[in-house]
C-alpha cells in the first residue's frame, strides 16, 4: 500500500496527486486480474478485494471532505462509483459473485481517465 507523509501530500502537485491515484487504481486491476485468473476462493482474490476495499474507502473519505476541489458533480458521481465498487467487493467475498470483470472494468475505466 502507498503511504506518504501529510508534507509530501500538501507539496504535490495535481498533475503528481493524479499519478500516484492512477498508480494505485493500477495495482488494484492487476491484483484483480490475477483473482480472476486464480478464483473467488483464492488468496489472489482476498489480496484484491482488501486492498481495492481500501483504495476506495480512501477515495470515498477525500470526494465527501469538505477540501476536495472536484466539481459537486463529478464528486457525485464518483461517490456512487465507489460505493458500487464497496457493493460488489462485498459480493465478491460473500460468494454472492464469481466474477472480477466489473470490477476490473470500472477500475479501469477510473484509472485511464486520470490523465
Amino acid at each position: 500500500m502507498y503511504q506518504f507523509t501529510y508534507a509530501e501530500v500538501v507539496e504535490d502537485s495535481p498533475q503528481e496527486m493524479r499519478a500516484r491515484e492512477r498508480d494505485a487504481l493500477d495495482r488494484a486491476v492487476e491484483l484483480l486480474r490475477r483473482a480472476e485468473d486464480a478464483g473467488v476462493g483464492s488468496e489472489e482474490a482476498q489480496d484484491a478485494l482488501v486492498y481495492t476495499r481500501r483504495l476506495w474507502t480512501i477515495f470515498l473519505e477525500d470526494l465527501s471532505s469538505n477540501g476536495n476541489d472536484l466539481p459537486e458533480a463529478l464528486r457525485a458521481q464518483l461517490i456512487s462509483i465507489g460505493i458500487w465498487a464497496i457493493k460488489e467487493i462485498e459480493r465478491l467475498r460473500t460468494g454472492a459473485a464469481e466474477s472480477f470483470a466489473d470490477l476490473v472494468e470500472i477500475n479501469a475505466i477510473i484509472r485511464d481517465g486520470l490523465v
